[in-house]
């Protein structure tokens, strides 16, 4: 049985309990040895050491005065049991485990792949960089002023991977070193807030961060790190295992906030919903809303308050009119719409056959082709330049639907906006899927490996297909999908920068010009949609200029953090539920 097997199955071995000499000692003798109630400011919130506690009241009533919107944790009380046992409707254990690296042992070179660097945190813009990364994970983001705070706090480490090419900030970690923050008898440390962007393209950010905080602990000498993971994580668990952690009976105490409700209430529903219609079930339950499944595979539910129920499919409502639904539906028919507006949408073409579909190709150079109904970018075909790619576009968007729409590429950034009552609350550049070549793998099996990445980011909703789409990508780029590409070398492997086919997108609601946001109220206002998702092209973020090309009357609202999606829909729905919840 190897180590980390011994550690998850109870079997301490000599060496691991060694790092264990003070558990179980009574908490009033460490108490009085250290002569102090030891307390860490992370910015997410608070590390409180329970055994430097002298009694289980004590620790309960620091627990209870945790600030608003932040995440307290105790850890190593002697009997969390009991603590719990101080305030059972404000206090639970957490239903994590704890791993242990005995660092006098651990032997861990550093992994940093090509393209990331890791290194701590320098300055105020890094703080905003790591806040992106947890909301975009549904963390807590650290408070205002922690960078001024934890400069002149040594036992606070907190380290970054950066891609070097962006300069963007693409995983976090803090370590909190024990004997600087306590004098800690038993010379450990631990790791906190692990989390890598979920749009990263490079694999083994996470590890990495590991690696290199357990290296700065074990150069510092400290004997031991110590990090909590969900007991279902079990990717997180293998990764640990592998490094040669190993689980050691020490528990966390959280308080009975909103922000930890999922870990203390249990599972609200047996039925799985997809990410998009569970994003608001979450909400709902939340505003104590009631949620009636009516067919969870297909995400459609039912909502009811106060004697009032609306029935949804994901984030389509019954506010939205079965006619005002058919002007996006038809993408033909948007255009028209939008057009009549003033809003400014590309050239576009009913093509009946393939001979008007290469006359248009003549006309524009460089064209779209898609079904005019559809939705996930089912049959779209971007930047054809080729009379073959066009016969096979044409072929492919016509075997989804008997209309097929022509439309005059334009280059520039993708960005969803996402409308809900007259009012942008989200926009994000969605980026075609790529990869990014390691030296010795195929690009058939970077494709496979990311496409895995993202399926496990986005709960199964965003992967790479294998077709003929990507094959045409790849063999534009002049590659072939056996070839080996080179270390560092990104490849865009689609066109098109649907999430479904493994697009990423990145929020940049704060960024987009007033124009834009204008444009999108407008287009709203002229398809009567309370909530819809457009699709625009812009040559600049910042700058006035934009093209329309589709509207979305089910838009998903997942993946857009850390903008409150679900909630300004909740707040549509259901508005004497908005002020409370703010």
């Amino acid at each position: 049985m190897s180590k980390a097997e011994k550690g998850r199955s109870g079997n301490l071995n000599i060496e691991q309990m060694g790092s264990l000499k003070h558990w179980g000692a009574p908490p009033s003798s460490i108490a009085d040895e250290l002569d102090k109630q030891a307390v860490v400011d992370c910015g997410w919130g608070r590390l409180i050491f329970g055994q430097t506690f002298r009694s289980s009241r004590q620790l309960a009533d620091q627990l209870r005065d945790e600030s608003l919107g932040r995440r307290d944790v105790a850890l190593y009380s002697r009997d969390p049991q009991v603590v719990v046992s101080q305030a059972p409707q404000e206090l639970f254990i957490d239903p994590s485990l704890t791993y242990r690296l005995n660092l006098e042992y651990a032997e861990l070179a550093d992994m940093v792949g090509h393209g990331i660097e890791i290194r701590p945190i320098t300055d105020a813009s890094d703080v905003e960089q790591v806040n992106r990364i947890y909301k975009a994970r549904s963390m807590v983001p650290v408070r205002d002023g922690f960078f001024d705070y934890q400069r002149t706090h040594p036992e606070l480490h907190v380290l970054l991977a950066v891609e070097t090419a962006s300069g963007q900030v693409v995983g976090c970690v803090t370590g909190v070193d024990h004997h600087l923050a306590f004098d800690d008898p038993d010379n450990g440390s631990s790791l906190w807030a692990l989390a890598v962007d979920p749009q990263c393209l490079h694999a083994g950010v996470g590890e990495a961060l590991v690696i290199a905080l357990a290296n700065r602990f074990k150069g510092a000498g400290r004997s031991f790190m110590d990090l909590s993971v969900m007991h279902d994580n079990e990717q997180a668990i293998r990764l640990y295992e592998k490094l040669g952690f190993f689980q050691v009976p020490v528990y966390c105490i959280k308080t009975k906030n909103a922000i930890n409700e999922l870990l203390y209430v249990g599972p609200k529903n047996d039925e799985e919903l997809n990410v998009y219609a569970q994003i608001i079930v979450d909400e709902a339950y939340r505003r104590g809303i009631v949620v009636d499944m009516v067919d969870a595979a297909g995400g459609f539910f039912d909502l009811s308050l106060g004697g009032r129920t609306v029935s949804c499919r994901e984030s389509l409502t019954d506010l939205t009119s079965a006619v005002a639904m058919s002007r996006c539906d038809d993408k033909a028919v948007t255009r028209r719409f939008l057009a009549r507006a003033g809003l400014h949408v590309p050239e576009h073409e009913l093509l009946k056959d393939e001979e008007q579909a290469l006359a248009f190709l003549q006309r524009h150079q460089r064209i779209v082709i898609k079904p005019a109904r559809g939705e996930q970018g089912v049959g779209v075909c971007v930047d054809l330049s080729e009379p073959a790619d066009v016969r096979a576009a044409y072929a492919l968007a016509a075997g989804f639907c008997d209309r097929v729409v022509g439309e005059r590429f334009v280059s520039g950034d993708d960005v969803r906006i996402i409308v809900i009552n007259d009012e942008v609350v989200a926009a994000a550049v969605r980026r075609p899927a790529s990869v990014v070549g390691d030296g010795s793998r195929s690009i058939a099996e970077l494709i496979q490996k990311q496409s895995r990445r993202r399926a496990a980011a986005t709960q199964g909703e965003s992967v790479i297909p294998m077709d003929d789409e990507t094959e045409r990508c790849v063999k534009d780029a002049g590659l072939t999908m056996d070839q080996v590409l080179p270390k560092g070398q990104r490849l865009k492997v689609r066109k098109t920068a649907n999430l479904h086919t493994g697009g990423t997108l990145q929020d940049v609601t704060d960024r987009l010009h007033p124009e834009l946001v204008k444009a999108a109220i407008c287009g709203a206002q002229v398809l009567d949609m309370p909530l819809v998702g457009f699709d625009f092209i812009v040559p600049d973020l910042e700058g006035p200029e934009y093209a329309i090309i589709e509207a979305n009357e089910r838009p998903g609202l997942a993946n857009h953090e850390p903008q409150p999606t679900a909630e300004k829909l909740l707040d549509m729905l259901f508005p004497q539920t908005a002020l409370a919840n703010r």
